[in-house]
């Protein structure tokens, strides 16, 4: 079994809207991949309300068989749309991915 998680820090705003708003949209993007990537396992999106200077404000948790299933995953197009919203969206990113 292959983890996946990334963590981001969102713009305060942008052309879509207010931080909130982009990270209601990303989460609901992001889980949305479930139906349309059959790879996924689980997937899991968090919207942080810690205020601590050092929290994330956005967490994705997503679970894969394989780590073929992982690439499989992070090449298709419905994934990479979301990808191109997220990353029009964010300041910073971290990423950790794992095996079982």
């Amino acid at each position: 079994m292959v983890k996946h998680i990334v963590m981001w820090r969102l713009k305060e705003a942008s052309d879509f809207g207010s931080k909130e708003e982009i990270a209601k949209e990303a989460k609901i993007r992001l889980e949305g991949l479930k139906d349309k990537i059959k790879e996924i396992v689980s997937i899991e999106v968090g919207i942080n309300f810690n205020p601590s200077d050092m929290a994330y404000d956005l967490v994705l948790y997503s679970e894969f068989k394989s780590k073929e299933d992982l690439d499989t995953y992070q090449e298709h197009p419905e994934h990479l749309k979301v990808a191109t919203f997220i990353r029009a969206n964010i300041v910073s990113r971290a990423v950790v991915d794992y095996e079982i």
